[in-house]
């Protein structure tokens, strides 16, 4: 049997960034008057992990110009918030960071409070879980985990989302047999640098069922925005179950957004010890971007290396082991999603997965 990792939802709480003593007791006073805790950062550094997931992020303006010397990712829901007559924040400023408002005590007191209201736990308890796969090296099967997870959960009835972070990967669509589906893919969609409706983007996007896939088409190579990716991800929190993120190897701006998303990441790395070498350097990068962060160790095992060392090795939980499952090689060169059939290895990890992150149960298909 494989090893286990319990995946656990965590609430994602508004992040206060501030080394000003006086401002976070007052944002820490108006926090309890909308219903909600606060996680507080002193510093960018400290920030760092929590500043995409956050639903809500205020700045005191004591930390303006040091979050913008850390060339933080740019996010929605963003405020610079000072005190009237003591540490007056600027738009100048602000707009550097990407704040989209500026919010000055007393006056804003109010504001702040019917924002921080928002984000009280009985509307962020439903956000959509995120999970991240990453490949130990390439061609290490991460595109086809994360399209048996995606396709797994909308199985369970989860309103899924798909999303293809990796643009030399090909194109998830491919994985599924969807490339044909008409609807938009990256390029149209990497202008997106505010909030995005998440019923639009449904309708927007190629979709079958409960699943809807992001993916990349195969014209020429664009960058891929990190606002897009933290307005994408933004929309599907509010419109979706889960979402399930492709990224590549080697993290660009726009992965990184989405990786301090995720409640959970995975490293899928083959039982053979140069991918396990490898991995080590994935392993390194995306480390302090994701405290949850388990590996997925794929067989066969031609010098008979066991899951339990390659975790070891990488200094990471076994979230579980793929056996060798060459029907689905065959499938994907046929069209055919991994995992459609909700049979075999890969299905049976998917289904715990996807049970373990979101509490939806997946029945084997008869």
């Amino acid at each position: 049997m494989p090893s286990r990792t319990a995946v656990r939802p965590r609430q994602r709480l508004p992040l206060v960034v501030t080394a000003d003593a006086e401002l976070l007791d007052d944002l820490l006073r108006l926090a309890a008057a909308g219903g909600t805790e606060v996680e507080v950062a002193a510093d960018p550094a400290a920030a760092r992990t929590r500043w995409s997931p956050a639903p809500l992020v205020l700045v005191g303006s004591d930390q303006a110009q040091h979050c913008l010397r850390a060339r933080l990712p740019r996010r929605a829901r963003l405020v610079l918030v000072g005190r009237s007559g003591v540490t007056d924040p600027g738009w100048e400023v602000a707009e550097l960071i990407g704040a989209e408002h500026v919010a000055v005590l007393p006056a804003a007191e109010p504001w702040i409070v019917d924002r921080f209201t928002e984000c009280a736990p009985q509307q962020t308890a439903a956000a959509a879980r995120v999970v991240a796969i990453l490949g130990g090296r390439g061609g290490a099967g991460a595109s086809v985990l994360a399209g048996g997870l995606a396709v797994t959960a909308a199985r369970a009835g989860l309103r899924t989302l798909l999303v293809d972070a990796d643009p030399l990967g090909g194109g998830l669509d491919l994985v599924l047999g969807w490339e044909d589906l008409a609807g938009l893919r990256w390029p149209a969609l990497t202008d997106a640098d505010g909030r995005v409706d998440p019923p639009a983007l449904v309708q927007a996007l190629p979709s079958r069922g409960d699943l809807v896939v992001l993916s990349w088409d195969r014209g020429d190579l664009l960058p891929l925005p990190s606002p897009a990716m933290a307005a994408t991800l933004d929309a599907a929190r509010r419109g979706r179950d889960m979402v399930v993120v492709d990224l590549p190897r080697q993290l660009d701006d726009a992965a990184v957004v989405a990786l301090q998303a995720a409640d959970q990441a995975f490293v899928i790395v083959p039982a053979e010890l140069r991918a396990t070498a490898a991995a080590t350097r994935v392993v390194a990068a995306a480390a302090p971007h994701c405290a949850e962060l388990a590996v997925i160790v794929r067989g066969p095992a031609p010098g008979r290396l066991k899951a339990a060392e390659v975790a070891r090795s990488l200094g990471l939980p076994l979230a579980g082991t793929l056996r060798p499952e060459p029907a689905i090689c065959r499938g994907l060169e046929r069209g055919e999603a991994p995992a459609a059939a909700g049979q075999g290895p890969l299905a049976a990890l998917c289904q715990r997965i996807v049970a373990d992150l979101t509490g939806r149960p997946v029945e084997d298909a008869a």
